[in-house]
């Protein structure tokens, strides 16, 4: 069973930074490439970044380009999302999320490029 965790989540202030954690137990973590998306309050679930399971590849969605950047350690079986810049809009709880293909190669679209989620942390901005 696919396990992921969510951490660093809280409130900052606009302009500021936060680095999201996400913890991943229960089958080979390299294998697989691993993604961030945000859902805000009466909106849907939206696609944030993606990494692929080498680390060689990164996706963005166009709301975040230049702002935020995911990686992984897989030594650590972790990826993380550094978000700088912050903006009120910005606002939301972040969900991280697994594929579910082995050493995937394409390019990510959204969610159904993944089949595990986390319960997801919050992120409040305040203006």
């Amino acid at each position: 069973q696919v396990q992921l965790v969510e951490s660093g989540g809280g409130l900052v202030q606009a302009g500021g930074s936060l680095r999201l954690s996400c913890a991943a137990s229960g089958r080979p973590f390299s294998s697989y490439g691993m993604g961030w998306f945000r859902q805000a309050p009466g909106k849907e679930r939206e696609f944030v970044a993606a990494v692929s399971w080498s680390g060689g590849s990164t996706y963005y969605g166009d709301s975040v380009k230049g702002r935020f950047t995911i990686s992984r350690d897989n030594a650590k079986n972790t990826v993380y999302l550094q978000m700088n810049s912050l903006k009120p809009e910005d606002t939301a709880t972040y969900y991280c999320a697994a594929d579910r293909r082995p050493y995937y190669s394409g390019r990510y679209y959204g969610r159904g490029d993944f089949g595990f989620w986390g319960q997801g942390t919050q992120v409040t901005v305040s203006s």
